[in-house]
């Protein structure tokens, strides 16, 4: 007996969730060395096609849908997205980070890495607060009072296309950061070991990011 299955497969990010990613990136950390399971948890976490139903699959079948993943999954060039709705209600982006609340500061600083990972939705928590005034291009946001843990949930399904354009919003702004900070510190007798080690992790992390499509590979 024949049976007919249906397959679809996203042309880019913005058909991921955060969920999808999160689950995805941990099966491609616990599974690396071992081609045919990275393929298994690929297909399965975008495609949604279980292991069984991927071994039946004939040859040129999985070739053309394994292509089609690796194309889009090495573009995440996204522009930072200042605005998103999710649920009815209308968030903005921190209008001005040189004036973000203390409390705010505070709570970002406390995580470790600023990473696409399982603290990323409580950093978009800060980041993203509901819009309470908007006219034009501008718009003010609620005062920061701190985010509660069921606030967090709604980015695990907001597609990554959104994600992406925010992490790499604040790539650049490191980059630009650590550019700026360097260059005021030449004509100095050294840099102190706290700024080039605060430097040097944020860059590992960063590149541990962006290098995550290639251990998909």
């Amino acid at each position: 007996m024949i049976q007919e299955i249906k397959i679809e497969v996203p042309n880019d990010y913005s058909g991921i969730t955060l969920r999808q990613y999160l689950n995805l990136q941990r099966d491609i950390t616990n599974y690396e060395g071992d081609e045919e399971a990275t393929n298994a948890a690929l297909f399965y976490h975008i495609c949604g096609i279980e292991p069984q139903i991927l071994s039946q699959l004939d040859t040129h079948t999985f070739a053309k849908i394994k292509s089609q993943l690796y194309t889009f999954l090495g573009n995440i060039n996204f522009l930072l997205q200042r605005t998103i709705t999710i649920e009815g209600v209308k968030y903005g982006f921190e209008p001005n980070l040189s004036k973000m609340s203390y409390g705010a500061y505070l709570d970002i600083s406390k995580f470790e890495n600023m990473g696409i990972d399982e603290n990323w939705p409580k950093i978009l928590s800060v980041l993203y607060r509901p819009i309470v005034k908007e006219r034009g291009g501008l718009y003010t946001i609620q005062e920061y009072k701190g985010w509660k843990e069921w606030e967090v949930d709604k980015w695990y399904g907001v597609n990554m296309d959104f994600h992406f354009g925010c992490f790499f919003f604040f790539n650049r702004l490191y980059k630009d950061l650590s550019l700026a900070i360097l260059n005021s510190l030449k004509g100095s007798p050294e840099i102190t070991r706290n700024i080039k080690s605060v430097l040097d992790e944020s860059g590992e992390v960063i590149s541990q990011v962006q290098l995550l499509q290639g251990k998909t590979y």
